[in-house]
């Protein structure tokens, strides 16, 4: 079994407004198995969301970023399709689609987006 933790932290941004991420918690699936992370990106609705990767005691790596409105999620170094993969459900649900996992793919995972009106990054 291969643990799959999606960042379970809050961060509250007040400004004319509270803008809260939310993930999905720990999930936990079998070596081969596909694993689907969500993520809702709250009051910002017409943002892309940005997924990171942070294994214990390693610094975050950038996996991809994902707009509702592309036709493909841009990628980070050393991440790419068909492994790694985007979807959404609407203009602030996005999920982060892990294929084929293996023992290399445990770790935190975490979205983040841009709040134009707080003109900072928020994550959970």
């Amino acid at each position: 079994m291969i643990t799959i933790i999606c960042a379970f932290f809050t961060l509250l941004t007040c400004v004319s407004g509270v803008t809260v991420v939310t993930q999905s918690p720990l999930i936990s699936v079998n070596k081969g198995e596909t694993a689907k992370l969500d993520c809702n990106l709250g009051t910002v609705a017409n943002a892309a969301a940005r997924w990171y990767k942070q294994t214990p005691g390693g610094v975050p790596q950038y996996v991809l970023r994902f707009y509702h409105g592309s036709s493909s999620p841009s990628y980070g170094s050393g991440f790419s399709a068909p492994k790694f993969t985007s979807t959404h459900s609407s203009k602030s649900d996005y999920s982060l689609i892990i294929s084929n996992v293996d023992v290399g793919d445990s770790a935190v995972y975490y979205c983040n987006t841009w709040d134009d009106t707080a003109k900072e990054y928020v994550s959970q």
